[in-house]
């Protein structure tokens, strides 16, 4: 009895090892399909987008792969590449101020120090709300309440900072590592949505 029990209990151990190790494979994929969408580079949300509900789907063992990331991918990017181009848009003004504070003016790097915060800001907004993405669903809508919730839940948008921070220092390591980096960053953001809307 005691050994049959045992048994048991090493095979659900093996089995959640296993589970656990599929998911990250699966981030990993994930990883790749998103940074290929993102290529256009004002289509990064849509390929986020995408990605996290391809890895809602498998956490909920749903079935889907690289047919459905494909739609919703194709979905997110009606609104989606207007974000990105807002994005890039916010990266250009954030890389003037960095410039002021290295010419030496008056103020610049108060004023530097302020526009990167914002643009780390609105890279994890960004990220929330492309978690919540559902096909039909407005973009402007989903930013505003991202931004709420990353003011009211710093402790997950420090999970997501930090998450980004992976993303940089594998780029700055090796430049192919992060592209599979990018697939642990979505599931990062679907957990830390998850955790918020379990609070």
């Amino acid at each position: 009895m005691t050994e049959a029990r045992v048994e048991a209990r090493s095979g659900r151990g093996e089995s959640l090892l296993g589970e656990r190790f599929a998911v990250f494979a699966e981030c990993l994929l994930t990883g790749v399909w998103i940074a290929v969408a993102s290529l256009p580079l004002v289509t990064y949300p849509a390929a986020f987008a995408a990605g996290a509900r391809h890895l809602g789907r498998r956490l909920a063992h749903e079935r889907g792969g690289l047919r459905e990331f494909a739609a919703d991918f194709r979905s997110a990017l009606r609104g989606g590449w207007l974000v990105g181009a807002a994005g890039w848009a916010a990266l250009a003004a954030v890389w003037v101020d960095v410039q002021a504070v290295r010419a030496g003016l008056p103020g610049g790097p108060l004023v530097g120090a302020v526009g990167v915060s914002a643009l780390i800001g609105a890279a994890v907004a960004g990220l929330r709300a492309a978690v919540l993405w559902r096909p039909g669903a407005s973009w402007r809508s989903l930013l505003a309440g991202a931004a709420r919730r990353t003011v009211l839940d710093p402790a997950g948008s420090f999970l997501i900072v930090g998450g980004l921070a992976v993303v940089v220092c594998s780029a700055w390591f090796s430049a192919p590592l992060a592209v599979p980096v990018l697939g642990a960053v979505a599931a990062a953001a679907v957990a830390v949505e998850e955790r918020y809307r379990h609070r």
